[in-house]
């Protein structure tokens, strides 16, 4: 009898030791750990998996929940407009799944969804944006206007076109300039390559309509900001940084020195280092 009772508590513990998986249209959640809640956003066309090192970190004092988002991995795609049924549909898990005080870290696109859930609502202990813009499209379009990013433009025609040996190349080029860490590359190629060819091209255009420029003076959680500084140096970063950031009324803005645009890859042990910082409690 004592032999099965051993038994069932090594069981019991496994069971809840395991990761949990839920899944709704708009993504897929893997929930790691326990403590308060950390909602973890990957950028456009990651999985979950590009935070494995950090939750391996976080997870012992955190409950990490780890976002794909559909249309990218394993995740089926959902009709568009797709960055808004995201949104609403991350503030209806947090909700349902009653995640008091939850903190938020974001890169890239996940960065940009962390502030505008932020705006929206709120209810959010704290946000970590990692290498992530306001408006992603003020960055490439000198005359940008969010209305001016439409479905139905020459290069989303391209690239809906593209056969896959293009697309490839065009990956590979993109990879080299987002990670110096040539065996990440080739993550980040197969996660474009996997990646539903309709989202990656309306996705991303719905990802550049997003302007967040005057929305951010309405966050009141802190902000602290990471940011890459390669390819074009600290100084151009930092008036990039700074002209987006400028009606957030606070944040605190860090720079990874000779990081490119995946911060938790090239600098790992600064990355979680500053995570560590960030999340201390105040004295």
């Amino acid at each position: 009898m004592k032999t099965i009772k051993i038994f069932t508590l090594i069981l019991i513990l496994t069971v809840f030791s395991l990761p949990i998986t839920a899944q709704q249209p708009e993504f897929k959640v893997r929930v790691v750990g326990s403590g308060q809640p950390v909602l973890l956003f990957p950028g456009f066309s990651c999985t979950d998996e590009v935070w494995e090192d950090t939750v391996a970190t976080l997870s012992k004092d955190y409950e990490c929940h780890l976002f794909t988002f559909a249309g990218f991995g394993d995740v089926p795609p959902i009709a568009f407009p797709w960055y808004p049924k995201i949104e609403n549909a991350v503030l209806d898990y947090i909700k349902m799944n009653d995640l008091d005080n939850p903190k938020l870290i974001g890169h890239s696109l996940g960065g940009t969804l962390a502030l505008s859930l932020a705006a929206k609502a709120p209810i959010f202990d704290q946000l970590i944006i990692v290498d992530a813009l306001t408006a992603t499209g003020a960055l490439f379009f000198p005359d940008y206007k969010s209305e001016n990013m439409v479905y139905e433009s020459p290069y989303n025609t391209n690239l809906l076109a593209m056969e896959m040996e293009g697309f490839k190349g065009m990956a590979t080029q993109m990879a080299s300039g987002m990670t110096l860490n040539k065996e990440k590359q080739q993550q980040l190629i197969a996660w474009m390559l996997q990646a539903d060819r309709e989202t990656y091209v309306y996705g991303y255009t719905d990802y550049l309509k997003v302007d967040l420029r005057e929305t951010v003076a309405q966050i009141k959680s802190p902000v602290t900001i990471l940011a890459a500084t390669h390819p074009f140096g600290i100084e151009a970063a930092k008036k990039t940084y700074e002209a987006q950031y400028k009606n957030l009324p606070e944040y605190t803005l860090k720079f990874a020195e000779g990081s490119a645009h995946f911060i938790m890859y090239d600098k790992p042990e600064w990355f979680l280092e500053q995570l560590t910082l960030a999340f201390a409690p105040n004295e």
